[in-house]
């Protein structure tokens, strides 16, 4: 595992805390007065899953971030058993600065290296997030045809994996291609609500259609407060998704 790591640092104000390794960019914010709530917009759309699988039991994350996904889960999804894995060991040390949980029955940080990680895992898991970034954005790692391949390979049957991309990278529908690839075109992709991120949804033994991704069940799975702050995302998300497949030589793909 790569032990030269850019160090991340903190930026708090107007009643938020935020991640970052550049000024540039920001990893993960959190408002103080609502830390489990998912402040970024690709974070609720990632959520997505659940319209496909409204009550999975196991979730594997790649990237701990300041824990939008994990806090939000361990929250409103009580019954989910959740594995992140996280190579950065100081982003692992700012958990407490975003209200992470500590580990526990339901929750396990895990510090290594996510694609030799998955790679390696006999473990199977019914939701795969994706959401690995570092200083310099993307790691090749995390996006070649081999680690989406063994992202299929980590799905329970019916399991799904969702990856966030930066929409703007130049090889975006390169990665997008080699997710259909992987998952025999089984996969749609959806612009965040911002357009500076694009999710991709994918699955084993699941379709995932126009009409898997406007399923109406998975707000009898969650709370409230859950429900409000996904409702408005989830009915953008039936209406704005699109194929992931894309022929051989042809332009990038539709949004």
């Amino acid at each position: 595992m790569d032990l030269n790591f850019t160090a991340p640092f903190l930026v708090r104000e107007q009643g938020t805390t935020s991640l970052h390794f550049t000024m540039g960019e920001t990893q993960s914010s959190m408002r103080l007065d609502s830390p489990d709530d998912l402040h970024i917009d690709y974070t609720r759309t990632m959520m997505g899953f659940l319209l496909l699988n409204p009550r999975p039991r196991s979730i594997f994350m790649i990237g701990l971030g300041g824990g939008s996904h994990a806090k939000f889960c361990h929250r409103y999804l009580p019954h989910v058993r959740m594995t992140v894995v996280e190579n950065n060991p100081g982003v692992i040390a700012l958990r407490k600065d975003f209200n992470i949980p500590d580990d526990d029955d339901r929750l396990t940080v895990v510090v290594d290296d996510a694609a030799a990680f998955l790679r390696s895992t006999e473990v199977t898991t019914d939701v795969l997030l994706v959401d690995g970034f570092d200083q310099t954005g993307q790691p090749a790692q995390l996006c070649s045809q081999a680690f989406y391949d063994d992202c299929f390979q980590a799905l329970a049957p019916g399991g799904v994996m969702v990856a966030n991309l930066h929409a703007d990278h130049a090889d975006v529908y390169l990665f997008v291609e080699r997710i259909a690839e992987s998952f025999e075109g089984n996969a749609m992709q959806v612009l965040a609500e911002e357009k500076g991120n694009c999710v991709v949804f994918a699955g084993r033994e699941r379709p995932v259609t126009l009409k898997s991704l406007r399923n109406p069940e998975w707000g009898a799975a969650l709370d409230p407060r859950a429900r409000r702050q996904l409702r408005s995302e989830f009915t953008r998300i039936g209406w704005s998704a699109s194929s992931a497949i894309k022929p051989p030589g042809s332009g990038p793909a539709g949004g």
